[in-house]
C-alpha cells in the first residue's frame, strides 16, 4: 500500500483495476474531491497508473482546466492497494474496471461483497457484459449496477448507468447523483447485451472495418467521412485503435452470440488481433501510433 496524508473529503471510491479505464476513473474521482483506493494485482501497473494520472493532471493544469492546488490534492488522494478487500473497505462507491471476462468480474464482486460496507454502491465499468449475472454473486444485488465510463475518462462527458434486473430505483438515483458529482452526464439504460452505447458504437465500427476490407476507401478517409460528415469527434477506426482492437473483438463476439449476425466480427479484425496489432497500446492498428499521435497507416 502507498500511504498518503490527504484522505476522505467526500467519501471513498474504490477502483478495481489500474488499466487505462481504471486510472481515468480514479483521476476524475480524486479531482472531484473523493479519496480513492486504486487496486490492481500488478505493482507495475499501479506505478504506471500513478504516472499516467500525474501526467494527465499536469496537462490539465497547464491548460488551466484545473488549478495547481486541485492537481496536487487529487494526486495525493489516490492510495494504491494490492488487496481487493483492503481497497473496498470503508468505500462508499466501488467501481470495477477489470478486463472483460465474466469469471474475473464475478470473482472480484464476490471478494468485494465480503469487505465493502453494506450500503456501498457496487458498479462495473463493463461495456457489454450482463450486470444481472455479475450481481448474482452478491448478497444484495439491489446495489449492483453498471457504470460505463468512456475513454479518455477525464475528457468524456457521458456515463452510462445500467440497471440490473434487481437494481433499485433509489440506487440508480444515487449513481446518477454520483455521476453529476464527477462532472458527468448520466443516461440510464436497461441491462441488455451491448446496453445503448456499445451496441450503437460497435455497429458503426464493424461496418467501417468491413468497408476497409472491401476497399471502399482508406482508413483515414472512412474516419474523415464520419468526423466531417456526421460531426463525430473521432472516426470509428481511430476510436477502435484507442479502445483496443482486442477489446472491440471481445465485445463483438459477445454481441454476436447474444444478438445475431449483424455483430459477426469481420475477418480483418480477427487477423489484426492475431497479429498483435491491437491499436494504440501496441503501437499499431488501423493507424501507426507515435508520440505525436496516430499516423497514416
Amino acid at each position: 500500500m502507498t500511504d498518503t496524508t490527504d484522505q476522505s473529503r467526500k467519501g471513498r471510491v474504490a477502483v478495481l483495476g489500474a488499466g487505462t479505464m481504471g486510472a481515468g476513473i480514479a483521476q476524475v474521482a480524486a479531482t472531484a474531491g473523493f479519496s480513492v483506493a486504486l487496486f490492481d494485482v500488478s505493482k507495475g501497473q499501479l506505478d504506471k497508473a500513478r504516472a499516467s494520472i500525474a501526467q494527465s493532471l499536469e496537462k490539465l493544469a497547464s491548460k488551466a482546466k484545473i488549478d495547481a492546488a486541485t492537481k496536487d490534492r487529487a494526486l495525493s488522494s489516490i492510495v494504491t492497494y494490492d488487496s481487493v478487500e483492503d481497497a473496498s473497505r470503508d468505500a462508499s462507491f466501488v467501481i470495477e474496471a477489470a478486463p472483460e471476462r465474466m469469471e474475473l468480474k464475478r470473482e472480484l464482486f464476490t471478494a468485494v461483497d465480503r469487505a465493502a460496507p453494506a450500503d456501498a454502491l457496487l458498479a462495473s465499468n463493463t461495456s457489454s457484459l450482463s450486470i444481472t449475472e455479475i450481481a448474482s454473486v452478491v448478497r444484495d444485488p439491489s446495489r449492483v449496477m453498471g457504470m460505463h465510463f468512456f475513454n479518455p475518462v477525464p475528457l468524456m462527458e457521458l456515463l452510462e448507468v445500467v440497471r440490473g434486473v434487481r437494481t433499485t430505483d433509489a440506487n440508480v438515483d444515487r449513481a446518477v447523483t454520483f455521476a453529476k458529482t464527477l462532472g458527468k452526464t448520466a443516461i440510464v439504460v436497461r441491462d441488455f447485451p451491448g446496453f445503448a452505447t456499445s451496441r450503437l458504437g460497435v455497429v458503426i465500427g464493424c461496418e467501417a472495418i468491413r468497408m476497409l476490407e472491401q476497399g471502399v476507401a482508406s482508413a483515414e478517409d472512412i474516419d474523415r467521412a464520419m468526423e466531417l460528415g456526421y460531426r463525430h469527434p473521432m472516426g470509428p477506426l481511430k476510436l477502435g485503435d484507442l479502445v483496443g482492437l482486442d477489446v472491440r473483438l471481445a465485445i463483438l463476439e459477445h454481441l454476436h452470440a447474444e444478438l445475431g449476425e449483424q455483430f459477426r466480427p469481420p475477418a480483418l479484425l480477427r487477423q489484426m488481433v492475431r497479429a498483435g496489432k491491437l491499436g494504440k497500446k501496441s503501437g499499431e492498428g488501423f493507424y501507426k501510433w507515435t508520440a505525436d499521435g496516430p499516423q497514416k497507416p
